[in-house]
């Protein structure tokens, strides 16, 4: 069983089970949950069979760029060696490196290059993922990666969530006009186009000493909200500079990161019922220390996970993976894991009313795993524990036997 999101504070670690238990799918949606004796069943109604196994809901990825061309392996043996990801980037590398090849390929080609990821994905459980723009840095390849994500959205059955983030570093044609390149991120041409044609939901900014400042990131943030967009932030990942505050300031539905928060900005995203995302797929791959992550939850902060998923910080696909990170090395319990990658998840997306919970009315988006209890889920990052899955009530993955 899970309760709607967002969940903090006592509720957090508390997911209710309920062993023998069934579940009936009408249409789309949940119909009953309860013991499973006490269904109701027709002649003709068909039935899966868990054998033992555990039912979840469908895992919810609210931080990914998953639309992306090229690979970065060699900044990944530069860290090895010693070098900084802000060395890495200040040095010409970065997400500059991803922008040259996604400003090379089609959308064609982008749809090409994303779609077995999904598909990987989904075989981990995953039925809903968020993917954000900003390795384009222009007009066209901005709206490019976003009509890609569009066009995902119809060929593969997990559900897509776009969000704008051209402002996720100065390209290198603006580097010395920095304040034009907010005005084309902020422009009728540009972020008028995404609202209106719907290309995006969300808009995001990564306040960073190598990417924008805070009052940068103010002034995408309050031109993207007045065309219609709920925010987010990319905030406190590897210079506390008041991003969180900022998050909190703007209404932001999340901010994501915080390996650097301090006490000001976990206070003041409570106020403003932001939901923190954490990601220690990135923190693990980059080989820093990780987000607070008991002390966020402490503070009494709704905490949801993702993967973070990208070629240049977290080449991670693996939500469930994540899930484990978050147990062994934030010290959540992994009832705490499911709740952040289901209800909370789904709340940084703004979806809580139709995912990542089992009850009545809610999306029928289900994961038999074959294993007894979620915690052995957790306790084996090595293999894939997932059985079956299903989207809007459909099955839309079934392991081979």
């Amino acid at each position: 069983m899970m309760p709607a999101g967002p969940v903090s504070a006592g509720r957090f670690g508390d997911v209710p089970t309920l062993a023998d238990a069934g579940v009936t799918i009408e249409g789309d949606s949940i119909g009953w949950v309860g013991r499973f004796g006490a269904i109701a069943s027709g002649a003709d109604t068909a039935s899966i069979d868990a054998r033992g196994g555990c039912v979840v809901p469908g895992l919810v990825d609210c931080h990914t760029h998953a639309v992306f061309a090229g690979s970065r392996e060699k900044e990944f043996v530069e860290r090895i060696k010693g070098k900084s990801y802000a060395e890495i980037a200040e040095g010409g590398g970065g997400i500059r490196v991803t922008v040259e090849a996604v400003r090379r390929a089609s959308v064609d080609e982008l749809v090409d290059l994303a779609l077995p990821r999904l598909r990987r994905m989904l075989a981990n459980g995953v039925t809903t993922v968020e993917i954000k723009s900003g390795y384009g840095l222009s007009v066209a390849d901005e709206i490019k990666m976003l009509q890609a994500v569009k066009r995902l959205n119809e060929l593969q059955p997990i559900e897509l969530v776009g969000t704008y983030l051209a402002a996720h570093t100065v390209p290198v044609e603006y580097v010395y006009r920095r304040s034009e390149y907010i005005d084309l991120v902020t422009s009728d041409e540009l972020m008028g186009r995404v609202a209106e044609e719907g290309l995006a939901e969300f808009c995001d900014v990564f306040c960073e000493r190598t990417a924008f400042t805070v009052e940068e990131s103010r002034r995408v943030l309050l031109a993207a909200k007045q065309r219609g967009l709920r925010l987010k932030l990319h905030a406190d990942q590897i210079t506390q500079m008041g991003a969180s505050r900022l998050a909190a300031e703007v209404g932001a539905i999340s901010a994501d990161h915080l390996e650097t928060i301090d006490a000001g900005g976990m206070a003041a995203m409570k106020e403003a019922g932001v939901i923190a995302v954490l990601l220690p797929g990135c923190s693990c791959f980059l080989g820093v220390p990780q987000a607070p992550a008991r002390t966020i939850i402490e503070a009494g902060l709704p905490v949801a996970l993702a993967t973070d998923y990208n070629p240049g910080s977290a080449m991670i696909e693996s939500l469930p993976l994540v899930m484990s990170m978050a147990c062994t090395q934030m010290r959540m319990t992994p009832a705490e894991a499911l709740v952040a990658t289901t209800a909370n998840a789904a709340a940084a997306i703004n979806r809580q009313d139709r995912i990542g919970a089992i009850e009545v009315g809610m999306r029928a988006d289900l994961v038999i795993l074959d294993v007894p209890n979620f915690e052995q889920w957790a306790y084996n990052p090595g293999r894939n524990c997932v059985r079956t899955v299903f989207k809007n009530g459909r099955v839309v993955y079934q392991r081979p036997e």
